[in-house]
């Protein structure tokens, strides 16, 4: 899974039973150098997918990590884009690597992503591989930080996978590991949260649908599809309407 230049057992070890926050931190300098960070196509596909929509002036990359998703916005935002973090490791490597090419002004912000500290000046709001980090009960409010960082006609959008079914290996990889975080986390404080089955994405369109949002689906076919000939990764974009009831 690791390159030699990627984390080491021990330091993986050592992240594993650290807190997310510290986890990261020390994860940092290394985590573009493992499987974690977004892939190129992904974001690509996700910038296909967004520029129709736009184009947007200011956005937010929430759960940004090194910087990796900034580069959607980059593309499809005209004046700003703003990552948020709340591990201080990762924002000191996104502002590092981050090459100073034409585009938005770009700036970062240390801040829990379920107290986001913005007034709604966002039109749009990208998030990836974050959400495994926060627990179901959690999610509402975390929807809600997103809506009301936005003004009213912006966009929430994130990908999802389609979920593995039990006759593959990857369900039972996401499922061993699920059952090994549920076990550190009832044995060993503090606890790490990251669980790559609790995202459900029925549950995900009834949650943005209770925090205000509209929601639609938008296939990312340059990334696949199933057996069955459905996309095996969709583009979710959740609008704040131009009037908000909240």
């Amino acid at each position: 899974m690791f390159t030699a230049q990627g984390p080491t057992l021990r330091e993986l070890a050592a992240q594993a039973l650290s807190s997310v926050e510290h986890g990261y931190d020390l994860l940092a300098p290394k985590f573009d150098r493992t499987p974690f960070r977004t892939s190129d196509a992904l974001l690509e596909s996700v910038t296909a997918a967004l520029r129709p929509i736009g184009p947007f002036g200011a956005g937010l990359d929430i759960c940004c990590g090194t910087g990796a998703g900034m580069r959607v916005l980059r593309q499809v935002c005209r004046e700003r884009a703003v990552g948020v973090d709340f591990s201080a490791g990762m924002l000191a490597e996104a502002t590092a690597t981050a090459s100073p090419t034409a585009g938005p002004a770009l700036s970062w912000v240390r801040a829990d992503a379920r107290a986001l500290p913005f007034a709604p000046v966002f039109d749009l709001a990208v998030s990836f591989g974050a959400f495994g980090h926060f627990l179901p009960r959690e999610r509402p409010s975390l929807f809600t930080q997103a809506y009301d960082a936005l003004r009213p006609g912006g966009c929430f959008a994130f990908p999802v996978p389609a979920p593995p079914g039990p006759g593959s290996s990857l369900y039972w990889k996401l499922l061993g590991f699920d059952v090994a975080m549920r076990v550190r986390n009832a044995l060993w404080r503090p606890t790490f949260v990251m669980y790559y089955r609790t995202f459900p994405l029925s549950d995900v369109l009834t949650d943005l649908g209770r925090a205000g949002f509209t929601v639609e689906l938008r296939p990312l076919t340059e990334l696949g599809h199933l057996a069955d000939g459905s996309p095996g990764l969709r583009l979710v974009v959740a609008r704040k309407p131009a009037r908000s009831t909240r």
